[in-house]
């Protein structure tokens, strides 16, 4: 198994390590994760299980793009009844809101430090979204011959910033959020 995870010399200009091309997600080995404070006491965890997204990777830093797509309906914090109360009409309303999209604008940094701005939408609303980034390298499969990149975000939000300001006192109002994704690189790179 090959991996590479240097990043360190990139600017916007420089070549990537990354081919350039659609890199498909991995959907087995992805996960989009979430924490919000309940009664201001303790978190409550979760994840979203219908993700789409996938990486565009032009020959600089600057011609990155990213795009996602979530079923919000999909949610699971381990609790059936909860994650229905929080389909429901007072809370999620995913009849209204199926979808939360995400798509990126910018990606900058050096080192270890990286950072994705982009546009988040749920419903009706969109909002700026910045997420901390961090690059796992690259790892080429023995079992298909097939190239994975790694990468870790981490952001938050404000529920009142996209007009999900339900149950106020006994939930928080900043989500706080953990991505991590897996992208097979396009055949033929």
């Amino acid at each position: 198994m090959t991996t590479r995870n240097d990043l360190s010399n990139t600017s916007a200009v420089a070549p990537l390590p990354l081919s350039p091309g659609h890199w498909e997600l991995d959907p087995l080995h992805s996960a989009v994760n979430f924490s919000i404070r309940h009664l201001g006491i303790a978190k409550v965890r979760g994840r979203f299980t219908e993700v789409k997204a996938a990486l565009h990777v032009g020959e600089v830093v600057d011609d990155v793009r990213v795009t996602a797509e979530i079923a919000l309906a999909s949610v699971d914090t381990g609790n059936a009844d909860r994650d229905a109360h929080v389909r429901a009409s007072d809370l999620l309303d995913v009849e209204k809101r199926p979808t939360m999209t995400f798509r990126s604008t910018r990606v900058s940094g050096e080192g270890e430090d990286w950072t994705m701005e982009g546009e988040l939408t749920i419903g009706d609303v969109t909002r700026p979204v910045t997420l901390d980034v961090e690059f796992g390298g690259l790892v080429d499969v023995p079992l298909d011959g097939s190239r994975h990149a790694g990468f870790e975000a981490t952001g938050e939000i404000r529920r009142s910033d996209f007009g999900l300001d339900f149950a106020p006192g006994l939930l928080g109002d900043v989500v706080k959020i953990q991505l991590d994704m897996q992208f097979v690189e396009p055949k033929g790179a």
